[in-house]
């Protein structure tokens, strides 16, 4: 299977905007083990802007663009560093690829990264993206690691999308505001009652929500891609998502 996990800065760092060692070291050893199995896997990572925020002892995630593209620049070197020694543990080689939204909206710059991210897979690589957020404007960033993952599996033809949040999948209500809430497993279509599920959210570190989670998804499903939103606090999950089974909530592709 063609696999894209995209991880959210609330799996990677405690709120203070410091690594979590714990989940990181987990994430990397069962992607390692994935493509040891010989899944090829795509990494969308969030974190930087997080990071950043850590490394510069900032009390609270920046608003203004200068200061946000500061926390990145710092963020994305630990960030790297951080996954280039976890995977080389496992003798696997990764490589970064930093986008905005003009690499998939500018004709040749999409066949340019699309042929580049082949490329990498074909020879053993584990690539991992994020937005450049030390260059993104307004005019052309995508905005979110949600949509920028589901671009990147629909650009390679993915097999599956996996999106690892702070929350357990998609509920019929808000679970932290309907204790009746109920996590849907499975959904066959994405109509606009199920659109209309995704709300706001805004986390202190992140950005986007489940709203941003469901656009991903109906763009995944229909370009012939599967799509799962689960919880990144245990990233063991993964085996059983690829496996089939069921976790969080799983959104089927459109077939024909």
């Amino acid at each position: 299977m063609r696999i894209v996990v995209k991880v959210g800065t609330s799996t990677l760092a405690h709120e203070g905007g410091r690594l979590n060692i714990r989940h990181t070291e987990e994430l990397c050893k069962i992607l390692s083990d994935l493509k040891n199995a010989e899944h090829e896997v795509i990494l969308v990572s969030s974190g930087a802007i997080g990071m950043g925020m850590g490394k510069l002892s900032l009390a609270k995630r920046p608003t203004d663009i200068p200061t946000k593209q500061a926390a990145a620049a710092v963020g994305q070197c630990e960030l790297m560093y951080t996954y280039d020694k976890l995977f080389s543990e496992y003798r696997h080689t990764v490589a970064q690829l930093l986008l905005t939204g003009s690499d998939f909206k500018n004709e040749e710059r999409h066949i340019n990264f699309r042929n580049t991210l082949l490329r990498l897979l074909e020879l053993g690589a584990l690539p991992i993206i994020n937005e450049n957020d030390t260059v993104a404007t307004e005019e052309i960033k995508v905005g979110d690691n949600d949509t920028l993952s589901a671009l990147v599996a629909t650009s390679v033809e993915a097999d599956l999308l996996i999106l690892l949040s702070d929350i357990d999948g998609l509920y019929t209500a808000d679970p932290h505001k309907d204790k009746n809430a109920v996590l849907l497993a499975e959904v066959e279509e994405i109509t606009p009652e199920i659109m209309a599920l995704g709300g706001e959210s805004d986390g202190a570190l992140g950005t986007g929500g489940m709203a941003t989670k469901l656009t991903a998804a109906k763009m995944c499903v229909e370009n012939g891609c599967d799509m799962v939103i689960a919880n990144g606090a245990n990233p063991a999950s993964l085996y059983d998502i690829v496996e089939g089974k069921r976790v969080g909530t799983r959104f089927f592709a459109k077939k024909g």
